[in-house]
């Protein structure tokens, strides 16, 4: 069985609620389909009504147990506006404003989630993140004792080896707290969606001092970081990728260290180094790359690609809800 059939038959086994704020988006109908047939999960799709009907008829799309949430005539609308101007008044809200926002599809599913109405989000379809991230950050906030907002991939490698790769999406230079953060989210997502326990090698240019740079400087602050906040943590760096991936290549460059040379999660140090690395490793290696997969959020709410098909969806509702 493959990783993502384990996650999908964890996710049908909670058989929890998903929420699709573009609800008569055609791939997004595609996918509730699936995921309420299949008995996957319970989903509640959220626009304009007659436009989610109508698409449904023209795709042959059945939605038969889907549940349906119009915002515009929706009397939690009013509700919502209160909500929003609440957690952004002292940001500048007003009540016409949050009125606005409360009966826009993700900001209205966002409330929805942030009321207890489902256990994930997911959207991006044809929004972009910022989209997602916005009203997510506004009204759902960080999770306890994280203050970042991060991604990572789930790599599958061709001989059947996941990695966990992070932060690839999100944060284009993060800072030592930023860093600390990624690195303890993505063990806890790796864990979640695989089961092993994860060994984190936080990377860098430099193996335990091989170098010196303010670059190489961070990821060190950011190792130190990690081991107070998550003492418990496998975690070691800064480390080469050589030195964490390659056994005999930790043995002499990092001996003693816990991590190097069996290392399976991958913390890089800026976005353009693990937005390439992912992908010289899904193009190059054959490896499947599924992701980005948000975390460090209070409560899960997933982006998605825009180019994702149905399936794409499908799989992101069962992750973002074994994340609840």
């Amino acid at each position: 069985m493959s990783v993502l059939e384990e996650i999908r038959v964890k996710a049908k086994a909670l058989h929890r609620t998903v929420i699709l704020p573009e609800g008569n988006e055609e791939r997004t109908l595609k996918a509730a389909q699936m995921l309420v047939g299949g008995g996957t999960a319970d989903v509640i799709l959220v626009e304009d009504e007659t436009s989610i009907r109508t698409n449904a008829t023209r795709l042959g799309v059945d939605l038969t147990g889907v549940q349906i949430v119009d915002p515009k005539t929706s009397p939690k609308a009013a509700e919502f506006a209160t909500l929003i101007y609440e957690k952004r008044k002292a940001k500048g809200m007003t009540p016409e404003k949050a009125a606005e926002l409360s009966v826009d599809p993700i900001y209205f599913a966002t409330c929805m989630l942030e009321t207890g109405m489902a256990h994930a989000l997911v959207t991006g379809a044809v929004h972009s993140t910022g989209d997602m991230l916005r009203p997510a950050l506004q009204i759902l906030g960080t999770a306890p004792g994280c203050k970042t907002v991060s991604s990572m991939f789930l790599m599958v490698m061709p001989d059947g080896k996941l990695l966990g790769f992070g932060d690839c999406a999100i944060i284009p230079d993060p800072t030592v707290d930023q860093l600390a953060d990624v690195a303890i989210a993505t063990a806890k997502t790796y864990k979640t969606l695989t089961g092993i326990e994860p060994a984190v090698a936080m990377l860098s240019f430099s193996t335990k001092g091989s170098a010196e740079h303010d670059m190489v400087t961070k990821v060190r602050e950011a190792t130190a970081l990690a081991h107070q906040k998550a003492p418990e943590l496998l975690l070691d760096g800064e480390l080469q990728f050589d030195a964490a991936y390659v056994p005999s290549v930790g043995e002499r460059k990092a001996p003693g260290s816990p991590v190097a040379g069996k290392a399976n999660v991958f913390i890089f140090p800026e976005l353009n180094a693990a937005n390439i690395g992912y992908k010289l490793v899904q193009r190059l290696a054959g490896a499947q790359a599924i992701g980005p997969i948000s975390q460090g959020l209070a409560k899960p709410a997933n982006d998605l690609s825009r180019g994702c098909s149905p399936e794409d969806i499908r799989d992101v509702c069962c992750i973002a809800l074994l994340n609840a």
